[in-house]
């Protein structure tokens, strides 16, 4: 079976290829976290990003979709790779650990920033979360995953609540597999995002009478393009620049363009991750 690529991922590969220097440039290696419900998705919908990147630096690349949100981390701070677009915690993470830098954030929607939500079952009476939640099953999202773990984690610790007695608990899962386990009603509750649970809507993967919200966080930044730490200068600014300048039709769905990140962006982020724990105070 031969697989049609996208025209915009052909036009990028075409522009990349027809450089002389691409003999002799090594690849750029990026990176992307599991944005989607599987791999070849997330590949799919992001491939054509990593190509314009890579035809505006006339370098040939390599694209790696991790299976996890720590993945990305691990992948970026022990050098596996030169630029990913990561959650934000998984790029503080990979800052704590090795000194990687972001070079700006996404916009999703026109919108710097998203939420972090908490889904449940549509028939369970909870007027009050998390009071009447109290004793339910909650799957939350791997550690690495800033809406799925670290912010409501951290929500939780600021009520005076340990959500592994608080509630029937269990983490690990993707954010896909939590929407569909609350949509089935294999468990009560479950941690989300709103771009995610709105992409699975919007694609049929679950219907909105299905889950509930029942908490969201308050604003939290965007996905970040981070770069490694030694990474050479003008490879850094060439990567901002580039997606800087990239469209929407160059990016997934409802995703509208790049601004300028530095530290500072994720500095909520790298608080919360330091009060439960996660990372050294200096």
């Amino acid at each position: 079976m031969t697989t049609r690529l996208p025209r915009r991922l052909l036009l990028a590969a075409a522009a990349t290829l027809a450089s002389p220097a691409l003999a002799q440039a090594a690849p750029l290696r990026f990176a992307v976290g599991p944005f989607q419900p599987t791999p070849g998705d997330t590949r799919r919908a992001f491939e054509p990003f990593f190509a314009h990147l890579a035809a505006r630096l006339e370098r040939r690349y390599e694209l790696a979709v991790t299976s996890d949100w720590a993945g990305i981390a691990v992948a970026l701070g022990s050098g596996q790779s030169d630029c990913a677009w990561m959650g934000p915690w998984g790029y503080v993470l990979a800052r704590a650990r090795a000194g990687a830098e972001p070079v700006a954030s996404v916009l999703w929607r026109g919108s710097p920033t998203y939420h972090a939500i908490i889904l449940a079952r549509p028939d369970l009476a909870i007027a009050r979360f998390p009071e009447d939640a109290r004793g339910l099953s909650i799957s939350f999202a791997d550690a690495g995953s800033t809406s799925g773990w670290l912010v409501p984690h951290h929500w939780f610790l600021r009520q005076g609540i340990d959500p592994r007695s608080f509630f029937r608990y269990r983490d690990g899962a993707s954010h896909a597999a939590n929407v569909i386990a609350v949509a089935n009603g294999q468990v009560d509750l479950a941690t989300d995002y709103d771009r995610n649970l709105a992409a699975m809507i919007a694609s049929g993967r679950v219907r909105a009478d299905q889950v509930k919200v029942v908490w969201r966080s308050a604003p939290l930044p965007n996905d970040a393009l981070a770069v490694r730490r030694d990474l050479p200068a003008e490879t850094r600014a060439a990567l901002a620049a580039a997606a800087l300048a990239s469209t929407a039709a160059m990016l997934p769905p409802d995703y509208t363009g790049w601004v300028t990140a530095t530290p500072e962006t994720y500095a909520g982020i790298e608080e919360a991750g330091r009060a439960l724990g996660r990372l050294r105070n200096a």
